[in-house]
């Protein structure tokens, strides 16, 4: 709970809910109890609901929207400690919904889009910048993550900046597991399907085309760049190579867990289509991503408060990266961004993505 706790504050610089209203919720909820962590962001995210509605009944559109995303944010978080089933599914297509409706409100140049892909689609959205020339940004997240809470956690930093910016759910992402998606170790499967869809239909440049990877989709995001050469940079915040060593290290990490852990495992073990960590391990024994097929430039990321495997695995992949331009940035408690993906300080990682790739992409 701390760390999603962490994630919702780490939000609202860029339209998440407030830090006040973020400690509010905080009342109402028992350390460990999911059903009171869904319940008081529930709520929260209803009253936002009536306040938008309120704004739009005095033709105040812009806050409106403001209001809406904060209350996209709370059904978010509402459904991060709940089971796969109905309820579950309730509350993640509500939030689907806000957002959406606020990026309508907000005036954001937003599309959403559907990426074909194994018998389902793949969802996303795609903010188009004013300058065709712009790069794109490609931003996936991790195990943890839907592709619209990724607006707030680095996106929304990226549409500032002038990028073309793309968010989308791999399988076993958000909800796609409900369609028979799950987590899948050749990511460069899916990505290559996206990556075809945004040239189709979005007139994507390769060149100047990013790739931002978060948590496990650092794992994503090393396998892409080491199999998917039509990607120009790459970021993986931290990297993951090898997910068998992160798995295997957490089964048994906890001997007694609390109703929210045990809820989130639910969740995680429902989205890599298995039924424990042990299984997961097995399947994905001999997977890996390898740091001498890159050929872009790579940036691994690491904050200092990352685990054991993630310190390692990062630093490792650095050492084996060799393409020009690659280099490791760790980011220590002085920055307030050494939190699991930067999480306690999101625009100090963009702030630093972006300056590498003014190197990477030379102005045009």
């Amino acid at each position: 709970m701390d760390l999603f706790f962490l994630g919702a504050l780490g939000w609202a610089p860029a339209g998440g809910i407030s830090a006040g209203e973020a400690f509010q919720v905080a009342t109402m909820i028992e350390d460990g109890n999911a059903d009171s962590w869904a319940s008081a962001f529930e709520g929260q995210g209803e009253t936002l609901i009536a306040q938008a509605d309120q704004w739009i009944s005095r033709g105040e559109t812009r806050a409106a929207g403001e209001t809406r995303l904060r209350a996209f944010t709370c059904f978010r978080l509402a459904w991060q400690f709940i089971s796969p089933g109905d309820r579950f599914l309730f509350l993640f297509r509500r939030s689907q919904q806000l957002f959406d409706l606020a990026m309508h409100e907000l005036g954001l140049p937003s599309e959403r889009f559907e990426v074909p892909y194994g018998g389902s689609v793949l969802p996303g959205h795609f903010f188009r910048a004013s300058d065709p020339a712009s790069p794109t940004m490609l931003v996936i997240g991790g195990a943890d993550t839907c592709h619209e809470d990724r607006f707030l956690s680095q996106g929304r930093y990226y549409i500032d900046r002038g990028y073309h910016v793309a968010l989308v759910d791999l399988p076993g992402q958000g909800a796609t597991a409900a369609d028979g998606l799950f987590w899948e170790p050749e990511t460069e499967k899916p990505v290559g399907a996206v990556l075809d869809f945004l040239r189709a239909n979005c007139g994507v440049d390769f060149s100047r085309l990013a790739l931002l990877g978060m948590s496990l989709g650092g794992y994503f995001a090393a396998r892409a760049a080491a199999e998917e050469p039509r990607l120009a940079a790459v970021i993986a915040t931290p990297v993951l190579s090898k997910p068998v060593e992160l798995f295997m290290a957490a089964v048994g990490a906890h001997s007694n867990p609390s109703q929210a852990a045990e809820r989130n495992m639910d969740v995680l073990m429902w989205k890599c289509g298995t039924q424990d960590l042990s299984s997961l391990a097995s399947k994905w024994q001999d997977k890996h991503a390898d740091p001498a097929k890159v050929r872009m430039p790579f940036l691994s990321v690491l904050g200092t408060q990352e685990g054991g495997v993630w310190q390692k695995q990062t630093r490792n992949w650095s050492e084996g990266v060799t393409s020009p331009g690659s280099q490791l940035l760790v980011l220590g408690p002085e920055t307030g961004a050494d939190a699991h993906c930067q999480g306690n300080n999101p625009l100090r990682l963009a702030q630093e993505v972006h300056a590498w790739l003014g190197a990477v992409f030379p102005a045009r």
